[in-house]
């Protein structure tokens, strides 16, 4: 259990600016859905931020090595999961994405294979023995992560499943990847991204392709981006203010709760607001860090750096889908996004990196 030492010794800069970023998000939740159908979508939120501190807590109790030890199993849980889902599940927004928890809560589980990635990664790295990934160990890595990849591709969740790649990638670089490796990658990439398009759904090449000409389908593919874009512009520097968006309480902007929250909040704060919470993100993923560079093994550092990049990879998309720089994936922004899984799985992948900085202490 967790001591009054170690109670000191929890990375309270990393919780501070955890809840910064709920308390931001919750306040964009409520006044994008007021007035709405979704009006109890904030508080809602303020339930799921409560149970993500609990098992931010529960997940600093145990060792992290212990969690490392238990990921394979973990592995065959959630993709037996993820097969059922795809076998006995309901179609929900055109997706077998969730399973039913009843009184309108909802849980994803692709977003729990994240947190577990990461630990089997973890695990991976710390019983190599060598500092270079030879391409036996590359291809294992690498088959790893694409099987999940795969089933959740064909729920379908593009967006969830290209989260899994910056995992994989930092558990490469970190295994001691060599260029000829790097080399192999990038050509096979080069082969394969030009037949995965092949693979895609309508509905997904017409995003690919009005990311790059939103104004040839401005009432359909191009309707998101479009109006996403105006809600950026009409922010200004100081924003309309709370409530006060029109693009958001004309309900022109879809999704301004969930995926879209970037965009509602910058038409509502304006640049100066968008300044500050991508300040707090980069404090955040410079805690995360530090926590890497100070961890007592390889594990600690993987699950750090795992952690941080699957962050990145967030706010970058996110961030930059709403402001038509990158394809609308349906990837929500960490912690600010209204939804249960995407909350708790980032509390969960937080509470770890804490949990790394305590066994500096308790060991």
């Amino acid at each position: 259990m967790l001591t009054l030492r170690s109670l000191r010794d929890l990375d309270w800069t990393l919780l501070i600016l955890t809840l910064a970023l709920c308390g931001i998000g919750t306040l964009q939740i409520y006044s994008a859905t007021q007035s709405t159908d979704q009006s109890d979508r904030w508080w809602k939120q303020v339930l799921y931020i409560c149970a993500g501190l609990l098992v931010f807590y529960l997940v600093s109790q145990i060792d992290y090595h212990t969690l490392v030890g238990q990921s394979p199993l973990m592995y065959i849980i959630f993709g037996f999961v993820l097969v059922l889902l795809l076998v006995l599940s309901k179609v929900v927004l055109g997706a077998k994405r969730w399973v039913s928890l009843g009184a309108g809560f909802k849980l994803q589980p692709s977003e729990f294979m994240k947190l577990i990635l990461i630990l089997l990664v973890a695990r991976f790295i710390s019983e190599l023995k060598s500092d270079s990934l030879d391409l036996r160990n590359l291809f294992k890595l690498s088959a790893l992560i694409l099987v999940p990849f795969a089933l959740v591709g064909l729920q379908p969740d593009l967006g969830t499943a290209l989260c899994y790649l910056p995992i994989l990638g930092v558990g490469v670089l970190l295994a001691g990847m060599t260029r000829q490796q790097a080399f192999a990658i990038l050509i096979i990439l080069m082969l394969v991204l030009p037949i995965g398009w092949f693979v895609l759904k309508d509905y997904q090449k017409a995003r690919i392709t009005s990311f790059l000409d939103p104004a040839s389908d401005p009432q359909g593919s191009g309707y998101q981006v479009i109006q996403s874009k105006i809600a950026v512009g009409s922010g200004g520097m100081w924003g309309l203010g709370v409530t006060r968006g029109m693009q958001i309480q004309l309900r022109f902007l879809p999704f301004a709760h969930t995926d879209f929250i970037f965009a509602a909040f910058a038409e509502e704060h304006g640049f100066v607001g968008v300044v500050t919470v991508l300040g707090l993100y980069f404090l955040l993923l410079m805690q995360i860090l530090q926590n890497a560079q100070t961890a007592p093994d390889r594990a600690g550092t993987a699950i750090c750096m795992g952690v941080g990049a699957l962050m990145l990879f967030h706010v970058l998309e996110n961030a930059g889908m709403v402001a038509g720089l990158m394809p609308v994936a349906g990837i929500p922004l960490p912690l600010m996004s209204y939804g249960g899984s995407s909350i708790l799985s980032f509390f969960l992948m937080l509470g770890l990196v804490n949990n790394v900085r305590l066994r500096r202490f308790l060991q």
